[in-house]
């Protein structure tokens, strides 16, 4: 029998109801469920206020997409290499797990760094949570609210995943770990998922 099906032999219990591996999924779920609840309201929140403004920016002029494209690039890879981790896991390689769970926390660290750099250079150029140069006031307060939401996921994520490259390290069989790669892996692909809506409704509509 090969690597990758003795691991996911050992795993397949975690796929069967009422065991602590599907509570956790099922937790995970459960979470992401509320949380897109919560994007969703503040993206639908950006529209009506967008819809009803008179003097709403041109988002396109002000915030431009050159960085934030290249962010989005970013995690979009990040999720490749989540993608790619949890298939070496399977396959029984802890070592090539942990580089891509690195490379996963990099790319989430480098957007957050990308995001601090866009919002001072913003905050230099006159937009503020209470005001701006161009027009309606709540552009900014729904700017930095909701990227600064989807910010604070992204750096939770990327504790996430360093806690979780510990994790996969320490326990006694790549099995052993699947299933926390695996929810880990969920909650990094809604964060991505969730960055390509703020960014096609904030930047580029």
């Amino acid at each position: 029998m090969s690597p990758s099906a003795s691991v996911h032999s050992a795993i397949e219990p975690a796929e069967t109801p009422l065991t602590p591996e599907s509570w956790g999924k099922l937790g995970m779920w459960i979470f992401l469920a509320g949380d897109a609840v919560g994007f969703g309201v503040l993206l639908a929140s950006y529209g009506g206020m967008r819809a009803t403004s008179a003097d709403w920016p041109n988002p396109y002029d002000v915030l431009g997409i050159n960085l934030t494209a290249a962010m989005t690039f970013l995690l979009i890879c990040s999720s490749v290499t989540m993608v790619k981790a949890l298939e070496w896991l399977g396959g029984g390689d802890r070592t090539k797990c942990r580089m891509f769970l690195f490379f996963t926390a990099l790319g989430g660290a480098i957007f957050v760094c990308c995001q601090a750099y866009e919002w001072s250079k913003l905050i230099h150029e006159g937009l503020h949570i209470n005001g701006n140069p161009w027009g309606a006031s709540l552009f900014g307060t729904s700017f930095f609210l909701i990227t600064g939401f989807h910010g604070l996921h992204v750096t939770g994520g990327v504790i996430y995943l360093v806690s979780i490259i510990r994790y996969v390290t320490n326990r006694p069989s790549p099995a052993a770990s699947y299933n926390a790669v695996e929810i880990t892996g969920l909650y990094w692909h809604f964060v991505d998922l969730v960055w390509i809506m703020v960014f096609t409704f904030m930047y580029l509509i």
